[in-house]
């Protein structure tokens, strides 16, 4: 587990917000004094010649390029890397509520997640009865603690066994014990707080827990470190997400003003684009290593990128400092990137995110987790549009053929090329859906869908669910008391009353109604949807 350690870096994490975007975000953000920043990974290119590099100075001329690199094409080999033989994330175990079925889909499967009282734990089970093939995450869970089909009834228990079919006859067959009347069940297991799943119900998997366990990261168990989890559905596919995530170079650029970079020596443009000199190393069907100056990285296949590093922290005001570590050993003050990106289907992705870290864990006590989220769903926003532009460029041109397209001759791009050629070389440059899809993409829907939060956030996380309900039973409230108010003044006659109450209750009428439109435009464009225009920023 040599690789889990962190090196001495400073780190500007991609989704931990610095500044806000319109008036409705918080003026002064959580982390406004931490100056983090992403660590970049890269390749070494002397011997496999597989990315080019860029001169190490601010401004790059044609001399500083080296010759093109090879073509990033499918290679078939004597490894293929298997789809349905590995572990996958489902949901953070804090947006699941324990009272009803959840419906997923991974990797092209309908899945349904719901605790099971009676075994004290949680199950995934295919997401359709038996019976009439109805979702089962559209049922509940019964009085005894069965999952039961709300189309006729039929109830399961934890094993996937049919316990009940009320249209059987009591005195008849017993055919609620046929096999055909039971539901198949995924191998499932709970690891650093993220219902897993194993993608294949055939019964020799049944016990894949003893053989192979899903990835492990050291830091998600240590109690000393925050472990503050999101989670969203990506209009785009599982491959432009990953690579998306393992490109600090685009930051300043698409996230501008909604997250702090280092600032160059020789600044370029207004963003403060630099160069990075990113390295990939040890690429295998497992993934690879990322390494930068200042940081490291980890791509565990197919789902986990974890970039890791140490910051500095300043103990008198216990902010980071933005000086790289260098001579002296770093204090213990460690950070770490946790991205787990799950396929889903074609076009479409998930994120959990995590930022685990050891210094500052009493804000995460303090500050509910939607208003964290609140920044983190702005940046993902930031280039969804571009992203799932960018895809169906992609699909067009063909995915194997994505190094003939791309022009990407410097080293900022290197870990995007590692996982091109990791994705073409061990997965034939698609992921294998069973034949379940042509491999189209489902059309674009209009902008307002496309970059919607609430049906790819808010339902699915419980403190973004309970904390929109609340403000919008609070905006009600506010309306009420607006109407109220100037009832109050227009039924009392005038000798009742002073001038003065007379002209309070209508201020606070004025007020409440104001705050109530505040709160509804808050609500809306927090929770529900906010657009992002690139050329105002």
């Amino acid at each position: 587990m040599d690789v889990l350690k962190a090196s001495p870096t400073i780190v500007h994490s991609p989704y931990i917000p610095t500044t806000t975007r319109n008036k409705t975000q918080f003026a002064k953000p959580i982390f406004h004094n931490l100056n983090l920043q992403l660590p970049c990974y890269t390749r070494n290119g002397s011997k496999s010649r597989l990315f080019t590099t860029l001169s190490s100075s601010p401004i790059s001329t044609t001399e500083s390029i080296e010759p093109p690199m090879p073509e990033v094409e499918a290679e078939v080999g004597k490894e293929r890397f298997d789809w349905y033989s590995q572990w996958y994330p489902v949901m953070p175990v804090c947006d699941l509520d324990k009272r009803v079925p959840h419906g997923k889909k991974v990797l092209g499967l309908d899945l349904v997640v719901w605790w099971d009282k009676n075994e004290n734990e949680w199950k995934v089970f295919d997401d359709t009865c038996p019976h009439r093939l109805a979702p089962l995450s559209e049922g509940r869970i019964d009085q005894w603690g069965r999952l039961q089909c709300v189309y006729h009834g039929w109830c399961f228990g934890g094993n996937g066994d049919c316990k009940i079919i009320p249209q059987a006859p009591v005195d008849g067959p017993p055919v609620h014990t046929f096999k055909k009347a039971c539901v198949a069940v995924y191998p499932s297991v709970v690891q650093h707080d993220i219902v897993w799943v194993w993608p294949n119900a055939d019964p020799q998997y049944k016990d894949i827990i003893t053989k192979k366990k899903p990835p492990y990261i050291p830091v998600l168990d240590d109690p000393s470190f925050s472990k503050l989890m999101g989670n969203r559905d990506i209009p785009y596919g599982y491959e432009v997400l990953v690579e998306n995530l393992m490109d600090p170079a685009h930051v300043p650029y698409a996230h501008y003003g909604l997250m702090r970079t280092r600032t160059p020596t020789v600044k370029v443009d207004r963003e403060g684009g630099r160069p990075l000199d990113m390295k990939v190393k040890k690429l295998d069907i497992n993934g690879f290593l990322g390494k930068q100056d200042w940081g490291s990285s980890n791509f565990i296949a197919p789902c986990i990128f974890h970039a890791f590093a140490d910051v500095e922290v300043d103990q008198e005001n216990g902010s980071a400092t933005s000086s790289e570590i260098v001579k002296a050993p770093p204090p213990n003050r460690r950070l770490s990137l946790i991205f787990m990106c799950v396929p889903v289907s074609p076009g479409n992705s998930r994120l959990i995110w995590t930022f685990p870290r050891n210094f500052g864990v009493w804000i995460d006590k303090i500050v509910p987790r939607w208003i964290f989220h609140i920044g983190q769903n702005l940046i993902l926003d930031s280039d969804l549009y571009l992203l799932h532009v960018e895809e169906r460029k992609i699909m067009e041109i063909g995915a194997t053929n994505w190094q003939k397209a791309c022009f990407v001759p410097t080293k900022s791009d290197a870990l995007v090329v590692g996982f091109r050629r990791w994705f073409n070389k061990y997965a034939g440059g698609e992921i294998d859906w069973k034949g379940k899809y042509s491999g189209a993409l489902p059309p674009s829907p209009p902008r307002e869908q496309l970059m919607d939060r609430y049906w790819s956030h808010v339902v699915n996380c419980k403190s973004c669910n309970t904390a929109q309900k609340g403000l919008k039973a609070l905006e009600v409230i506010l309306q009420i008391m607006s109407v109220v108010l100037i009832g109050i003044v227009a039924v009392t006659k005038q000798n009742m009353i002073s001038v003065v109450v007379k002209t309070t209750m209508l201020s606070m009428a004025i007020v409440c109604f104001a705050a109530s439109k505040w709160l509804a435009h808050f609500i809306y464009k927090n929770f529900h949807y906010h657009d992002y225009n690139h050329a105002f920023v």
